[in-house]
């Protein structure tokens, strides 16, 4: 039994709406996965080296901060606070720091060491000891304390002050470029 032309046609237009049905619903899930789960990041900077290096590329997660605050030692991405902002930096501009200090903490840095609660940090991930002092602060609630791990080379909370916790999209689990460093952050 042949078809004919216009079941052909029939036929191939129902193919043509069913993959076309699967590409719009494809194309929706990846931009909500991105928008509210997980989105790929790039590295501009030596900010975050020996951790991160210039041209890495990693895998943000954004779900899990919706449960919890950042936790000293996460690797965060966040928008620039307001005090970068005036200075020229754009909203969209995203930051990526680690989490050092949150609400209630206080952070000194001398004889490049830096102190959370007068306690000394082990810092085994950092390029070199900071080259400068930081009068004892105390961190606000619902404000960071960031750094990058390049500390002589960072423009962070030393510099600029506190981070809000609103401004935080979300924190670095994977790098899956350059394929000689992938792994788990």
């Amino acid at each position: 039994m042949s078809l004919t032309k216009q079941d052909k046609k029939a036929n191939l237009w129902r193919k043509s709406k069913e993959n076309g049905t699967t590409v719009i619903i494809a194309l929706v899930l990846a931009f909500l996965i991105r928008i509210f789960i997980a989105e790929p990041r790039y590295i501009p900077s030596e900010s975050m080296f020996p951790t991160l290096a210039t041209g890495d590329r990693l895998v943000i997660e954004k779900v899990a901060y919706h449960f919890h605050p950042p936790a000293k030692g996460d690797i965060v991405v966040f928008q620039p606070p307001a005090q970068l902002r005036l200075l020229g930096y754009e909203k969209s501009q995203a930051f990526i720091k680690r989490a050092i200090a949150t609400g209630g903490d206080t952070v000194a840095v001398k004889n490049g060491v830096v102190y959370v609660n007068n306690q000394p940090l082990a810092e085994d991930y950092i390029a070199a000891p900071p080259e400068y002092d930081l009068f004892p602060v105390t961190i606000p609630e619902g404000q960071l304390f960031m750094m990058g791990d390049n500390r002589n080379n960072s423009n962070d909370s030393h510099v600029w002050g506190f981070l809000p916790v609103e401004n935080v999209i979300g924190h670095a689990v994977f790098r899956f470029w350059p394929l000689d460093r992938i792994g788990i952050v």
